[in-house]
């Protein structure tokens, strides 16, 4: 009886006039960005980020909520018809999603990414709801050593699931971490690695990292690599899947939607790999597996729902733990850090009308994207005509105001083109800045939980291995760490990220 107390509070939030409005809003510009290739939800996210902080908290984070979970559906759209993936998860979507296209069959490859994705997320934002309560309790009993093994353990965790090298990812998670020290110490005072700059006392400014590493330098990353998007697109006739088409759809959805839920839940990138592995399942259970990469139906089905399932579930650690899964959710700690809500198991407590609120909310966006999704095929498809000459220096503009209009100051802007540019460096050698920046989220936690359980322990670093939960946590971080340089594991990581280039 508790959850439907809680849901109904979680309704009752999410139903106000203006959280339904910045939802609709959040899911058709999600939407949007899941159709444009190149922008993508972090940059997105980064970039809108500024403009929620003069609203509500809940509403605040329901928008952008309904941003990230908006370009998953959204990129599997021009996937589908044009064979270009606006989204990273949706590029699996592209191999049989656009050969249905060019037989003619495109309504019904666009119908059922559709109708999976909403079971998808249906199913998920259930789990969310039942999972999050027991997890938080069971969070409420960490201390600080166990913090560290639990943070340590999922930046070991991203790594595994970065793309390309290993040592590159662990490169940016120490980077990310070494940029998350700048500012004063936080038990003394004492400035670090401030280099005399007045404005670097109080940290490097987490908005200005964010639009820099994830908006800029993408946007340079694309005018340098413009694709070409003047594609014929096939014209969309029926939306309705035959009767066999969905009989052999309902499989792959189940399978999608479990397979997403578990793996979202993932620090990196769950829910590409949630994708992916749905698509090899599909394929190796099939009764005919010489149709896929032709066409087939269930691999359209699976890989949307594992992706959207995946995108509700990678709230989970976040909500819970305070811990962000990806990039994304990494932003996400920040909208709420700049809200005065501290992420973690206290949340449910605290805040239970912005908890609830939030996840009743996923809800009412899937049944909004439903909606919205197939009817807007048309408008969607014209976007892609856009010049990237236009396109990109608005985004930037919008981008650098709102930034400035957080402090009026001017070195945010400096900071947003100087992070761009190293952005754009890191992404030229191999270097992907998303550890980077889970890195420089995580790491004051990960140095404030180590210095409290030493202090605590009167300096004795045996704590972590005494505690069961950190012993536990530390072994499952070095297990990762070994399985990720095996060389069978090595070459499996190439070929499920592959996909992606």
């Amino acid at each position: 009886m508790e959850l439907f107390d809680n849901l109904a509070l979680g309704f009752s939030t999410a139903f106000l006039v203006q959280n339904v409005l910045y939802c609709f809003v959040g899911v058709l510009l999600g939407t949007a960005v899941g159709v444009l290739p190149g922008i993508g939800p972090t940059a997105t996210v980064a970039m809108l980020l500024p403009i929620t902080f003069s609203f509500e908290p809940v509403t605040a984070l329901i928008m952008l909520a309904g941003i990230y979970y908006g370009a998953q559906y959204g990129g599997s759209t021009t996937a589908i018809l044009i064979n270009l993936p606006g989204e990273s998860s949706a590029a699996v979507t592209a191999l049989d999603g656009h050969e249905m296209a060019r037989q003619g069959r495109a309504g019904a490859a666009l119908a059922v990414a559709a109708v999976g994705s909403f079971i998808a997320g249906t199913v998920a934002t259930v789990a969310l709801a039942v999972a999050a309560p027991p997890l938080a309790s069971v969070a409420l009993r960490f201390g600080p050593a166990d913090y560290f093994s639990l943070v340590l353990f999922g930046l070991v965790v991203s790594i595994a699931l970065a793309r390309g090298s290993t040592l590159k990812a662990l490169a940016m998670i120490v980077l990310g971490v070494l940029l998350g020290t700048v500012g004063q110490d936080i038990y003394t005072g004492t400035p670090r690695f401030v280099f005399d700059q007045r404005e670097l006392y109080g940290g490097i400014d987490f908005v200005s990292v964010a639009v820099g590493m994830f908006g800029v330098a993408e946007i340079l990353r694309n005018l340098e690599n413009e694709q070409t998007r003047a594609t014929i697109v096939s014209k969309v006739t029926s939306l309705w899947p035959t009767g066999e088409e969905r009989r052999r759809s309902v499989g792959p959805i189940l399978r999608g939607t479990g397979l997403g839920a578990a793996l979202g839940v993932l620090p990196g990138g769950g829910h590409v790999l949630a994708s992916f592995t749905s698509y090899a399942v599909e394929k190796r259970i099939s009764k005919r597996p010489r149709e896929f990469g032709h066409g087939a139906i269930e691999g359209v089905a699976g890989p949307e729902s594992a992706n959207n399932a995946a995108a509700q579930t990678s709230f989970i650690p976040l909500l819970t733990l305070g811990l962000p899964a990806h990039p994304v959710m990494a932003l996400m700690v920040g909208a709420f850090i700049v809200h005065g809500i501290t992420p973690g198991p206290n949340v449910i407590t605290d805040e239970p009308a912005l908890f609830w609120g939030l996840i009743a909310s996923m809800w009412i966006g899937n049944v909004l994207l439903l909606l919205l999704n197939l009817p807007l095929i048309g408008i969607w498809v014209r976007m892609l005509r856009i010049p990237y000459q236009v396109l990109f220096p608005m985004i930037i503009l919008f981008a650098a105001i709102g930034t400035y209009s957080l402090s009026l100051n001017a070195y945010d802007v400096y900071a947003i083109a100087f992070f761009g540019l190293l952005g754009y460096v890191l992404i030229k050698c191999g270097c992907e800045p998303a550890p980077l920046l889970l890195g420089f989220v995580l790491g004051p936690l990960l140095e404030e939980n180590l210095r409290r359980a030493l202090i605590i322990s009167r300096g004795d670093p045996s704590v972590f291995l005494t505690r069961p939960i950190s012993a536990v946590l530390l072994a499952l971080a070095l297990v990762a760490l070994v399985i990720t340089v095996l060389p069978t594991i090595k070459r499996r990581r190439e070929v499920v990220f592959a996909g992606e280039e």
